[in-house]
């Protein structure tokens, strides 16, 4: 039995590798296993996992004890505006992204800046294989493995001064291989922010694979962030800066619509988004809801961080 800490490590072998996920698929289709194509709401992968023969009760499951979501689901419903803003056509027109030379910049209010290039940042630290559920703030959720290393092994090589508060997080920009920063109605670059106590936590994760295997573009190759107990907008992609600051950053979403999507987006089923109820969720290749834990499920590790605080209002 897998053994699952609270930061829910696994071994690469625990994880079902691509090859073997495809071959599974492969053996379907020709048994005749897989329904025809079926209209789905909105937040539905073009190929419900549902249709699919089950994944082997052997393959890794999260600390909730469900299994991860399929290569297929995870690389193929993505939420990548810098793309566009169909889910689904993310993966397409990430197909000839440059993902190297690829080089991170770490300053600001720290002791020994550094410019690291992304074989630096694969090198340098141990990367560790963790499960991690995302919901997205649109009440969709999937179950990912990850590879990489805690985003404080990094910060704490540059080592933050005292005056260092936040840390901000910046998107690659090229606008002519990523056709939807050309539009007008978003203030590019992508920017994200936490404060340093959540930064320094052991769960915020700097991800470089998936299933595996290097990441791939449609999910924030070569490098982004992974904040589990946060609204999925939160994991910034294909980070090319992250500075150590003394104010609370601007963040895209939070610049557009302060009132929908607040700085600290943790996952909270008691505080509705404006439009829509966030007590329950659908998981990418189920049909029905599910109901929506606080932090995520992950509350054990991070609910101190946010003590006296008042998370309706902190959202």
């Amino acid at each position: 039995m897998t053994h699952l800490y609270k930061s829910i490590p696994v071994r690469s072998s625990e994880i079902t590798p691509k090859h073997e996920y495809f071959s599974r698929r492969d053996f379907i289709k020709a048994t005749g296993l897989i329904a025809g194509s079926m209209a789905l709401a909105a937040c539905a992968p073009a190929m419900p996992a549902a249709a699919a023969k089950p994944l082997p009760t052997s393959d890794a499951k999260d600390d909730k004890g469900d299994t991860v979501n399929t290569f297929e689901d995870i690389t193929n419903y993505n939420n990548y505006y810098e793309f566009t803003t169909d889910k689904q056509g993310v993966a397409g027109l990430a197909k000839d992204f440059k993902l190297s030379p690829w080089t991170v910049e770490v300053g600001g209010l720290v002791k020994k800046p550094k410019t690291f290039g992304i074989e630096d940042l694969t090198k340098k630290f141990t990367q560790e294989e963790r499960i991690y559920r995302l919901r997205c703030v649109e009440a969709w959720s999937m179950v990912i493995p990850w590879s990489g290393f805690t985003l404080a092994s990094l910060l704490k090589m540059v080592e933050p001064t005292s005056a260092a508060k936040y840390v901000r997080f910046e998107t690659v920009y090229r606008p002519e291989e990523m056709p939807g920063q050309k539009s007008p109605f978003y203030p590019w670059p992508y920017q994200e922010g936490l404060r340093l106590d959540e930064a320094m936590n052991d769960l915020t994760f700097l991800a470089t694979g998936l299933y595996g295997e290097p990441n791939v573009a449609q999910n924030g190759a070569p490098i982004r962030l992974v904040v589990p107990w946060k609204y999925g907008f939160k994991s910034i992609k294909s980070i090319v800066k992250i500075e150590l600051v003394a104010k609370e950053p601007a963040t895209m979403w939070k610049s557009i619509a302060a009132n929908e999507y607040g700085f600290y987006a943790n996952v909270n089923p008691a505080v509705d988004h404006p439009r829509w109820s966030q007590s329950t969720e659908r998981r990418i290749g189920e049909f029905s809801r599910r109901s929506t834990l606080p932090f995520n499920g992950y509350g054990e590790q991070v609910a101190h961080l946010y003590k006296g605080m008042n998370l309706s209002k902190n959202y």
